[in-house]
């Protein structure tokens, strides 16, 4: 079946993007928009909670953009041994099995998982940022301390899906190896 779409809606992919990878490009565009909101600086150590599809690429876009280290924090076994072949520094079950006493420069809460929310927010480090990605159910609700929040300048910050950042996704960096591994 065939559909016709607006020129302005369309991106042209490059020709070595298969059909199947291309889709693809909708969730990485989510997670490129997501490292547009961190401003993350070069030598960065983030941490990430979860390491489903949106939580690897966010590892993924942290290796690339000059992270000194990138942890992983999930339940699944199978997921973090996902998150290890692709070269996390530090994968666990919970973030208390991370060495990194002083937090982390960057926490990236992939899951909208409530609990995973409120520890998150605790293990963000001095002038750090916390960033909200993954989707929580509208009425979730956690603790904040806005002492410590404003003593140890910490950022909260969120990111809503895709806002200019679809055809970025789509470039051929992208898909080259190092950003998302595609199946062969």
């Amino acid at each position: 079946q065939y559909a016709v779409a607006p020129v302005a809606n369309c991106v042209k992919l490059p020709e070595h993007v298969r059909t199947q990878d291309a889709a693809l490009v909708e969730p990485l565009s989510c997670a490129v928009r997501g490292y547009d909101v961190l401003r993350s600086r070069l030598g960065a150590h983030v941490l990430i909670y979860g390491s489903g599809t949106m939580g690897l690429m966010m590892l993924e876009l942290a290796k690339r953009t000059g992270a000194a280290s990138v942890d992983v924090v999930d339940l699944n076994a199978a997921r973090l041994e996902t998150a290890r072949t692709l070269g996390v520094s530090g994968s666990a079950a919970n973030a208390d099995e991370l060495d990194r006493p002083q937090g982390w420069d960057v926490v990236v809460d992939a899951t909208g998982n409530a609990a995973a929310i409120q520890d998150g927010l605790d293990r963000v480090a001095k002038a750090g940022t916390f960033l909200q990605f993954g989707v929580a159910d509208y009425a979730t609700r956690v603790t904040i301390d806005p002492y410590r929040i404003y003593n140890q300048e910490i950022t909260i910050t969120g990111s809503m899906a895709v806002l200019h950042s679809f055809e970025r996704a789509a470039e051929r960096g992208m898909f080259e190896p190092g950003v998302i591994a595609v199946m062969p």
